[in-house]
């Protein structure tokens, strides 16, 4: 380990804990050469999940693209850092703890979209728009009519 800061390789760990369920570890570091702190975190190198694109493409998965989904979904709405990173957390454990290989894009975006409905109505409308490709205001209509309904406890319009 190199201290990002001087390059040195004198480096010491002041405090270590388990984050995320204890899937990864997260150490605190001071450089014993400049003095500066950093975090550097730690997870099992998990083995590679591929994405089945519509298309019948696959390509390897990128959390970055959750992430950057659920950052569209949530801009200039109350949905902190922390929300998002928590979001991104649960579909990619539920993706790992499915130990399948591979797994559809269509997957992904139902789980992307089961926790934006959990974390802002607003947000969820706003990625299901474009996730689901509506083609007319009656097709919104409907999703809008399922998400009320499922606010008031109500059950949800499984119809497609």
């Amino acid at each position: 380990m190199r201290c990002p800061f001087c390059k040195k390789d004198q480096i010491k760990v002041l405090d270590t804990r388990e984050v995320k369920n204890g899937w990864e570890t997260r150490r605190r570091r001071e450089c014993l050469h400049c003095g500066a702190r950093f975090t550097t975190y730690e997870r099992i190198e998990e083995r590679p999940l591929l994405v089945v694109k519509k298309n019948g493409e696959r390509e390897p998965y990128d959390r970055e693209k959750i992430v950057k989904g659920l950052l569209k979904a949530c801009e200039k709405r109350p949905v902190s850092a922390q929300e998002i990173e928590t979001a991104a957390d649960a579909v990619e454990t539920r993706l790992f703890e499915s130990g399948n290989r591979e797994v559809r894009s269509l997957t992904i975006g139902e789980l992307v979209m089961a926790e934006l409905r959990r974390i802002d109505k607003v947000s969820y409308v706003r990625f299901a728009s474009v996730y689901k490709d509506f083609r007319d205001i009656a097709e919104f209509e409907k999703e809008l009519k399922s998400l009320k309904n499922r606010r008031r406890g109500g059950e949800p319009d499984h119809e497609q």
